[in-house]
């Protein structure tokens, strides 16, 4: 993970506008449509029009986040236009929000012959009459946060900090843009940013920001968030780093580990300092200090916005992403459905326990990020997916031969064994399934997804819970019908897994073939009247050996015996996996599963009529 860290910038840029239900788009905050009416556009205007915004789209891609230009000089139905982008903001995050601007533009000022849109990272104007060069301050719009100041000297500070930032960007650096913190007060900071229109004098730039900060004691002087914008410049002020910090304010360079066709950067930063959140992200406490923090604003630049094209799958949670480091190094990033079943107090559990355990069968993570209602997680990332998508494929389960599967067993169990017995903490992961196991470039399998997961403390045995989350088909029957878990519930959904494995098909639908059984009890079956080589995958015919199929399979039934004291522990599965001399017992009965019900917390079991996968419990204990 070393490695990973090396480039390291202190930073929190985060976003203060975000994808909502509505059909806003994420970064949309005014225009001055308001101030006009529909007009009637001849057709070479609108032909005009839409060949500047097809330019705008193409441009972006290669230019510096500025440029201007003009559609059939000197004639009544010309088009001027330009785009312009924060300084802080280059890539594709601009790339994003020109384009966002050019698709919506229409829709938001339809029939104007002259139109000024702001986003929170770009602003794009056109015109019939020309305006490049000329400065241009109004219409201006304000937008303020909720949040109020309680300190009185603020105002005149936050007044004075901001003509230090005005004389930066238009004496100091003559860049038109400068942005910075400063400490109100020992334990307070406060951020600032200020731009003008590249195509805008230095003075100009000046007497236009002078001009948006004396409208700020009458829109804005009594909050502590506020962007006042004009055609062109802007100023934001705000109690959080909204900026990002980059090697001279310019957004890392592309590399080549992109997951779309379009071109920009597509990388992730690492934030190892000390874990700051502030009030605007609403959290109820930090979740690890130790963890990096990644701003939402690098995770949409990553995956494109979370483009359909960089969408590696989804879960039961949420859709996973492919993402960059700045360092080139592939990520996956797990985008938590607001809609899930995995709330705050799953998404603290991931961030708490992944965080704290190293070991080559857990997959690691790398940085999480909990901003703008967004709960995201960044893991290192499985080029060969998840372990279900291999085994319950007809076509890829031919791939994976008796050798392979024996591998991904061995490593499954002793990720197990670390989190029971050698991890600091003792940890129940509760959801042990196939789709939680990822394979790396060598197919090396690694244990994921830990939003279940529950810590024990020292001596502690077992707990039980009136939550029961899991996966049908995988949960021990203690768990599912009293809610009673601790590490045999584990054991048992590895023994399930580990059938799984050797046969090729879901224990969940098993019931469902030629053999109208559940699998535990099929094995069970078969094990009994000395036929457990039946069970076996055909697709391993030629690669499996004998001895060794049994005793996995024996392996398996010890698990998943109904009684959790007759199972074996992990370290015990691990000790028999690899004893070639060791004598098993037998196994007993193992767990009947059959019907469904939905418990819901702090109420006793009812029937549902739309059970939930992740929320279930079994409910009846019929013997064939």
């Amino acid at each position: 993970m070393a490695t990973i860290l090396i480039t390291i910038l202190r930073f929190l840029g985060f976003m203060t506008l975000f994808i909502t239900a509505s059909a806003q788009s994420p970064d949309y905050m005014g225009d001055d449509c308001q101030n006009s009416t529909e007009e009637a556009l001849t057709t070479t205007y609108q032909t005009n029009l839409n060949n500047f915004l097809s330019w705008l789209s193409s441009d972006v891609t290669t230019s510096n986040g500025y440029n201007h230009t003009i559609i059939e000089t000197n004639t009544v139905d010309a088009i001027y236009g330009l785009y312009d982008c924060r300084g802080d903001v280059t890539g594709s995050f601009c790339h994003f929000c020109v384009s966002t601007a050019a698709s919506e533009i229409l829709q938001r000022c339809p029939n104007r012959s002259s139109v000024v849109i702001w986003y929170n990272y770009c602003v794009l104007r056109y015109s019939n009459h020309d305006f490049i060069g000329n400065l241009t301050t109004t219409p201006s719009i304000q937008n303020v946060g909720d949040k109020n100041i309680t300190n009185p000297e603020e105002l005149q500070k936050a007044d004075n900090y901001m003509q230090s930032l005005i004389r930066e960007a238009t004496v100091e650096t003559n860049q038109l843009f400068a942005m910075g913190e400063f400490n109100l007060s020992t334990s307070e900071e406060r951020y600032g940013l200020v731009q003008c229109s590249r195509d805008i004098t230095a003075d100009e730039c000046s007497q236009c920001l002078e001009a948006m900060l004396d409208k700020v004691p009458q829109c804005c002087g009594t909050k502590l968030n506020w962007q006042v914008s004009a055609p062109s410049c802007l100023m934001k002020y705000d109690d959080y780093m909204f900026y990002q910090i980059t090697n001279q304010t310019s957004s890392p360079s592309p590399n080549s580990g992109t997951c779309t066709n379009q071109g920009g950067t597509n990388e992730l930063l690492l934030e190892t300092t000390p874990t700051s959140y502030h009030d605007h992200v609403q959290r109820e406490e930090s979740l690890n200090a130790d963890l990096p923090t990644i701003p939402l604003i690098w995770i949409r630049q990553s995956t494109n916005n979370f483009s359909e094209f960089c969408k590696l799958g989804e879960g039961g949670f949420g859709p996973v992403y492919k993402g960059n480091l700045e360092d080139g190094t592939d990520v996956a990033v797990k985008r938590l459905s607001k809609t899930s079943g995995q709330g705050l107090e799953e998404f603290k559990n991931e961030v708490i326990f992944i965080a704290k355990l190293q070991h080559r069968n857990l997959v690691r993570l790398l940085g999480c990020c909990y901003e703008e209602n967004e709960k995201l997680l960044v893991y290192e990332y499985m080029p060969n997916s998840s372990l279900d998508s291999h085994l319950f494929n007809e076509e890829k389960r031919k791939q994976i031969d008796w050798k392979l599967r024996l591998s991904i067993i061995n490593g499954i169990a002793k990720g197990l064994l670390y989190l029971h017995e050698d991890s600091r903490v003792r940890v129940i992961h509760r959801d042990v399934k196939a789709s939680n196991v990822l394979l790396d470039q060598e197919m090396n399998p690694k244990i994921s997804d830990f939003g279940m997961a529950r810590a024990f403390e020292k001596g502690q045995s077992q707990d039980n819970t009136k939550r029961v989350m899991g996966t049908y088909g995988y949960m021990a029957p203690e768990y599912a019908m009293e809610g009673i878990y601790s590490v045999k519930s584990d054991v048992f959904s590895f023994g399930v897994l580990l059938l799984e494995i050797i046969c090729g098909k879901r224990n969940g639908g098993f019931y469902l073939s030629e053999h109208g059984q559940s699998l535990l009890i099929y094995s069970w079956r078969l094990w009994c009247e000395g036929k457990s080589l039946e069970l076996l995958d055909p697709t391993l015919e030629k690669t499996y050996i004998a001895n060794e199929v049994m005793k996995c399979i024996h392996i398996a039934l010890l698990c998943v015996q109904e009684d959790a004291e007759d199972r074996p522990t992990m370290s015990m599965v691990v000790f028999m996996l690899a004893s070639d001399t060791s004598i098993l017992p037998n196994p007993n009965h193992p767990a009947f599963s059959v019907g469904r019900k939905i418990k819901e917390e702090g109420s006793s079991s009812k029937a549902s009529k739309d059970p939930s996968i992740n929320q279930v419990t079994i409910s009846n204990i019929l013997p064939r």
